[in-house]
C-alpha cells in the first residue's frame, strides 16, 4: 500500500455518500455567513475516516500537508486523525514537538477551520503545552481575531484540565468570557464543566465571580452536571 495523500483521498472516495455530503454541508453552516461558509464535504462519516487513518498512520509529513491543504473537509479530518495518533505513539519528545509544531503551523495557515477539526486534535495536541508552556503563544490564540484560533486556545487546554492543572483553562476562559461567537461560549463551558467534573469547588468559585456577566449559554454548558436544583439557583441568579 501506497502512503501518499492521493491514496488516502482514493480510499475516503470509495466510502463517500452524497446524502450524508448534503446533511454535513447543512450542519456545519457551510452556506453564505456560516461560519463554515465555502467548506466542501463528500459525505464521509467519522469512524470511516479513523479506520483509514489507522491504515496510513505512518504517512509522511508531506503527505499529510496535502491532505491539509485540500479543499475537502475529509481530507483534513482524516489527517488530523493520523497526525493524534503519530503523537500518541511518538516515542521522543523531538518526535512530539516536530509534530505538535507541524500542527500548529497547519492551524495557523486556516486548516483546522471548523469545530470538529479543532476538537477532535486539540485536546490531545494540547499534552505538549502541558508540558512545555508556551503561554504567549497561547494567549494570541485566545485573543485572535479568527473564530477557530480562539477555539483551538480553549480547547489545547483540555489537556491541562486532564492533568488537573485548572490555572491555564480558567484564564483563557476569563479571556474569552465575553467572546461574541456562540462556538466559543460552548467551548468555555465545555471545558469549565470538565473542571466542575474533577473539582466542584474550583467550578462554583468561578461561577461565584463571573456568572452575571457570562453568556447564558456558557453558563448553561459549565452547569450541566449539577443537579437540578443547584442549575435553577445558578440561572436565577
Amino acid at each position: 500500500m501506497l502512503l501518499t495523500a492521493a491514496s488516502v483521498q482514493e480510499e475516503l472516495a470509495a466510502v463517500a455518500s452524497q446524502s450524508d455530503a448534503d446533511f454535513l454541508a447543512g450542519y456545519f453552516k457551510t452556506g453564505p455567513g456560516g461560519y463554515g461558509e465555502g467548506d466542501i464535504f463528500v459525505g464521509v462519516r467519522v469512524p470511516e475516516s479513523r479506520r483509514i487513518a489507522k491504515h496510513y498512520k505512518g504517512l509522511p509529513l508531506e503527505e499529510l500537508d496535502v491532505l491539509l491543504d485540500s479543499p475537502i473537509h475529509e481530507h483534513r479530518l482524516c489527517a488530523l486523525h493520523i497526525i493524534v495518533g503519530q503523537f500518541e505513539k511518538a516515542k521522543t519528545d523531538r518526535q512530539r514537538e516536530e509534530l505538535f509544531n507541524f500542527y500548529l503551523d497547519a492551524a495557523m495557515r486556516g486548516r483546522i477551520n471548523n469545530w470538529d477539526l479543532v476538537d477532535t486534535s486539540a485536546p490531545k495536541m494540547g499534552e505538549w503545552l502541558v508540558v512545555h508552556p508556551r503561554k504567549t503563544m497561547i494567549l494570541n490564540l485566545a485573543r485572535s481575531e479568527k473564530l477557530w484560533e480562539r477555539r483551538l486556545a480553549i480547547m489545547f487546554t483540555f489537556a491541562n484540565i486532564r492533568a488537573l492543572d485548572f490555572g491555564v483553562p480558567q484564564h483563557i476562559a476569563l479571556i474569552l468570557l465575553h467572546d461574541e461567537h456562540d462556538l466559543i461560549h460552548k467551548a468555555v463551558g465545555w471545558m469549565l464543566r470538565e473542571i466542575g467534573n474533577r473539582d466542584i469547588s474550583i467550578l462554583r468559585t468561578f461561577l461565584a465571580k463571573n456568572f452575571r456577566t457570562m453568556p447564558r449559554t456558557m453558563l448553561r454548558y459549565a452547569i450541566e452536571k449539577l443537579d437540578a436544583d443547584e442549575r435553577a439557583k445558578w440561572m436565577a441568579k
